[in-house]
């Protein structure tokens, strides 16, 4: 079974995705000032990514549609997933704002230009130290005179650093406050600060079961974390749930067969091309990764346990 491919932009991207969850966080966190002049009732996603292909490990983003100012505009949200931050985004964001107008003016090329609100979600641990203004990024720009500055473009995005969030700072649904603890402690060194938000978001999740898309999503917190953190065992997981509740590690561990029987379709494919052995190393290799038990990995692919031993070492 292969880990999940990008695992910070699909958690990302399945959250926000979600209309209501995306409405949610921008009424609890875009300034009152800019509120006034939106209608997030009329918000729709656009399908549309702006990201370049090499940069696609490092950033994830978000394009909606909303009514501002009584006009159609965009809010463009764009997730930087590494550790530290990127010293020249709003350089970047520049480009893709131009890229969105570019698009959206095609059809329409005498037509005013949409408004684009950028904003940037941060979750590294680093400090984040890149100027929030483009003008930030051009040299000695509080030194220019004022016919020099005047000829050149500049703008805000608006920041949204969830590293130093405390709890008391993350607001909104009980789905929202999900995501937002788990994005905040997913790169935590401290691995009893990590879970013991772990352990307060499956808690959450019980709020949720009669939510629509509460299981759904839980599988989708579920892979997330087996997948971002490699010092988590399923094991510790299943654990924590039981504690909680006796439900929630039923489903836990359903989501774990779920997990293995894709680790072996997906073995068997590589081992008709690879030959039966290696693709069952590799199942196994990516079991271990996930934290799997080696009594259930020896049952998932049939190796011995010396085998799997061999893996681990």
């Amino acid at each position: 079974m292969s880990l999940i491919h990008k695992p910070h932009d699909k958690f990302f991207k399945e959250t926000l995705s979600d209309l209501q969850t995306a409405q949610d966080f921008l009424q609890n966190y875009l300034p009152r000032e800019l509120l006034e002049f939106m209608d997030l009732e009329t918000i729709a996603l656009q399908k549309d990514s702006f990201i370049e292909k090499e940069l696609e490990e490092t950033f994830s983003d978000l394009l909606f549609q909303t009514k501002i100012n009584h006009k159609d505009g965009y809010l463009y949200l764009l997730f930087e997933h590494k550790s530290y931050p990127s010293p020249k985004i709003a350089l970047q964001l520049l480009k893709y704002m131009l890229n969105i107008w570019e698009q959206k003016t095609t059809d329409q090329p005498t037509a005013k230009l949409p408004v684009i609100i950028p904003l940037v979600v941060y979750h590294g641990k680093a400090r984040w130290n890149s100027p929030v203004k483009l003008s930030g990024l051009i040299e000695d720009y509080d030194q220019l005179p004022l016919a020099v500055a005047s000829c050149l473009p500049d703008f805000s995005y608006l920041l949204y650093n969830i590293s130093h969030y405390s709890n008391a700072d993350i607001k909104g649904s009980v789905k929202l406050q999900i995501f937002l603890k788990l994005l905040r402690d997913i790169l935590e060194q401290d691995y009893t600060v990590f879970l013991k938000t772990l352990e307060e978001s499956i808690m959450a999740f019980n709020q949720l079961e009669n939510q629509g898309n509460g299981l759904e999503y839980f599988e989708t917190f579920i892979r997330y974390i087996m997948n971002a953190r490699n010092d988590l065992e399923f094991q510790t997981v299943y654990e924590l749930a039981k504690e909680i509740s006796l439900e929630r590690s039923k489903v836990v561990m359903t989501i774990a067969e779920k997990l293995i029987t894709e680790g072996m379709e997906k073995g068997m494919e590589k081992g008709m091309e690879k030959g039966m052995e290696k693709g069952k190393l590799e199942v196994a290799e990516n079991l271990l990764r996930l934290g799997m038990g080696i009594d259930m990995i020896i049952k998932a692919t049939g190796l011995s346990e010396e085998e799997i031993r061999k893996i681990m070492n």
